[in-house]
């Protein structure tokens, strides 16, 4: 079968679903004229008795929502241009533009598919749906703004104390970068349609069943319990600020499989293959420090005392990560690089990021640390002793380092930083006397089977269908002209 048939296929699927949710929106019409006619009805009968009050829409919390959008902005920063970047001067320069189109239009697909089903798959239905969500959020039903006839104003569907809209957007960037981050590992030799494809179908079958897993009192959410009471959670849930399981070891785990079933890139390991601009990685890696701030602290959902714990604990693990990474190259080579500190930064990142809104700004600096630490190791012996191509290096950092960053988040949890509606009060990391580190290694080994599983057979059956890689001769003359028709760099 040609490529052109799935991906057709894929695109009428998605954007089919535009003119089905316009049905929903005619019923919303039909419902709200019923309902007026209901009301007047009512008016009319009414003539002794004085009518009821209207219940208040419920108030917004400026200050949330309005950090919760800046948070939002700087998360799709990190996919374009952070990402892109960060990517982009990885390459060959005759793959820049092929990076960067798979960052700039993942953010359009994906945005696509949150909105018309993706949201509601994650945060549908709660822990009374412990597997999957359900159909609430379809088409941004029970998402976007209504009239309110009885109250005679506009009634936002609010998610805590900010607008359920906003809270759908900030976990939509998630959804974004999620799978651009695989990218680092297929770069270079992936066919731009069956990436397409693989992602639309990695966001449904993996991210959205881990999302609400952990973020929406599903089988991996810490203390989850459904209506009736009854625990959901896989020994008691586990841990999970801003995205350990559900990012970086989905993303990380999934970037191996892809790095090992596509195989090397044409003459790796006998020809050289350097980043073609650096001053693009450090640009990137950056932006993606300062937008992780979004990602991290954002995920406190408010801006009071706990999003300002996870911003300190961010940036300093961000900053232990460089120093350690880079220190490392200094002790084994003589020398560090600008390379090795902006990666190490990133792995510091990474650890951080399920610990964030759990740890003390001291074990941030230990969890850096650490993630530089092995993140190096993982990056260059590991890599050179089992021989794989990931060509950005997405296993070594957001596998490894995601790994790791879940695992240490059950040593050093602590109840004076976690929300006491989180943590009931209870002790939680090994350090303080908790019991939460088996419940985290639990997490860790489901999300791995999961997304290992999903993504050998996703890739599976694309290549049987479209095909995974591009050709040698497309592969050696560069996806930017072989698969864009453009060139990154022209100089007349």
């Amino acid at each position: 079968m040609g490529w052109k048939n799935p991906l057709t296929l894929a695109f009428c699927v998605l954007f089919g679903g535009l003119i089905l949710a316009r049905p929903c929106a005619a019923q919303t019409d039909d419902a709200a004229a019923e309902a007026e006619a209901d009301a007047e009805v009512e008016a009319a009968d009414a003539t002794e008795e004085e009518p009821a009050a209207a219940a208040a829409p419920t108030p917004v919390d400026t200050g949330n929502n309005a950090w919760m959008l800046t948070s939002s902005a700087l998360v799709l920063m990190m996919t374009a241009p952070g990402l892109a970047l960060f990517y982009g001067g990885l390459v060959r320069k005759k793959n820049v533009l092929g990076v960067m189109m798979q960052c700039v239009f993942l953010m359009g697909i994906n945005t696509v598919v949150w909105a018309l089903y993706g949201y509601s798959l994650a945060f549908g239905g709660g822990a009374d749906n412990p597997y999957i969500g359900n159909a609430d959020y379809l088409f941004m039903k029970n998402v976007v703004p209504v009239w309110d006839e009885a109250a005679k104003t506009v009634v936002y569907p609010m998610e805590g104390s900010i607008t359920r809209l906003t809270h759908m957007v900030f976990q939509g960037m998630f959804f974004i970068i999620t799978p651009a981050l695989i990218a680092g590992a297929f770069a270079e030799r992936m066919k731009f349609s069956t990436m397409v494809v693989f992602t639309i179908l990695w966001g449904t079958l993996v991210y959205c069943p881990l999302c609400h897993w952990v973020w929406d009192g599903g089988l991996l959410a810490y203390g989850a319990a459904n209506s009736a009471g009854e625990s959901v959670s896989l020994l008691g849930g586990a841990l999970d600020f801003a995205g350990g399981t559900v990012v970086h070891i989905s993303s990380g785990i999934s970037a191996l499989i892809c790095a090992l079933v596509l195989g090397k890139r044409l003459g790796f390991g006998t020809e050289p293959m350097p980043p073609h601009n650096l001053t693009y990685t450090t640009i990137g890696a950056a932006l993606l420090w300062v937008g992780w701030f979004g990602f991290n602290a954002g995920s406190a959902l408010s801006s009071g005392n706990l999003a300002a714990s996870a911003f300190v604990a961010t940036h300093f693990s961000a900053a232990a990560g460089a120093v350690a990474w880079a220190g490392m190259e200094w002790l084994t080579r003589g020398k560090p690089s600008v390379l090795g500190a902006c990666s190490g930064a990133v792995a510091g990142l990474v650890c951080i990021t399920p610990a964030c809104g759990f740890v003390q700004p001291i074990p941030s600096l230990a969890l850096g640390l650490a993630g530089g630490v092995v993140c190096f190791l993982a990056c260059t012996t590991l890599k050179r002793k089992l021989k794989y191509d990931d060509s950005l290096d997405a296993f070594g950092v957001h596998g490894v380092g995601g790994t790791l960053g879940a695992i240490l988040t059950g040593v050093f949890a602590t109840r004076d930083v976690a929300d006491p509606l989180v943590s009931g009060g209870k002790v939680m990391g090994l350090l303080e006397g908790g019991s939460v580190l088996t419940a985290q290694i639990a997490a860790t080994a489901v999300t791995v089977v999961l997304a290992a599983a999903v993504t050998f057979v996703l890739l599976k059956i694309l290549d049987a269908t479209m095909g995974l890689r591009v050709s040698q001769a497309e592969e050696v003359q560069g996806l930017d002209l072989s698969q864009h028709g453009e060139e990154g760099y022209i100089f007349i």
